[in-house]
């Protein structure tokens, strides 16, 4: 049941691709989501473990910004060891959709753990938190991720300023997530976080369905160019 929604979205982002990858690439790369998943969670604990600064400690604005950033770095690494060198990633669509699917996967094992908490609770408890999870954390994993596929997808085509677009996506999409969960967690009135972070969804959707359709267009151009050369 936690595969759920990860499942749901990488079906609707997957069938978006003007040209789909291979189906096994894309399970590798939403098997290795889940598998490097432990590192962050790691990550993260260590860190506030061995700070002593309070603007770190957990459930801190420094905190939420280093989970942030240890997710969406774990994230691209999943895509760059699985994908990036693979003869299928020939698009500059294809950037997006893998970041989506690492994203997607380390999304996946989230829900695990937190429906694994809610099954005392009794299932209509689970099935809200399902849902809420489809319609919050999951896609905001999706999204973040895009917005790195989408500087992926100029870094591996534009060689010259490759880091420096690398850096600025992982930025991009540490910031989204970061906002994201400040609304959530540290808001007093939880109707009006929950209203900024469906906000935010909103925008970032809006954002990443733009950068899809230019991906999109440059991938249909590449492909033309080919066709002629």
């Amino acid at each position: 049941m936690g595969l759920l929604p990860s499942i749901i979205w990488l079906i609707y982002f997957y069938r978006r691709d003007c040209h789909p990858e291979p189906k096994s690439l894309i399970g590798r790369v939403f098997l290795m989501g889940i598998i490097i998943s432990p590192i962050a969670v790691f990550l993260q604990l260590a860190f506030n473990n061995i700070s002593s600064l309070y603007f770190f400690q957990a459930n801190t604005a420094g905190f939420f910004l280093w989970a942030a950033l240890v997710e969406e770095i774990v994230k691209f690494v999943a895509v760059w060891s699985v994908a990036i060198k693979h003869p299928s990633f020939d698009e500059p669509v294809d950037a997006m959709i893998y970041m989506i699917t690492a994203g997607l996967g380390f999304a996946a094992i989230e829900n695990i753990l937190v429906l694994f908490k809610t099954i005392p609770d009794g299932i209509n408890v689970t099935l809200g938190v399902l849902a809420l999870r489809f319609t919050g954390a999951t896609l905001l994993h999706a999204l973040s991720s895009a917005v790195t596929g989408y500087f992926l997808a100029l870094a591996w085509f534009s060689v010259r300023h490759r880091r420096k677009f690398i850096f600025g996506g992982i930025v991009f999409a540490t910031f989204f997530h970061f906002v994201f969960n400040i609304f959530l967690a540290t808001t007093e009135n939880q109707t009006a976080g929950l209203a900024m972070a469906t906000g935010l969804l909103v925008g970032l959707s809006l954002l990443v369905s733009i950068l899809f359709q230019r991906s999109r267009d440059r991938s249909q151009n590449i492909s033309e160019e080919i066709r002629l050369a």
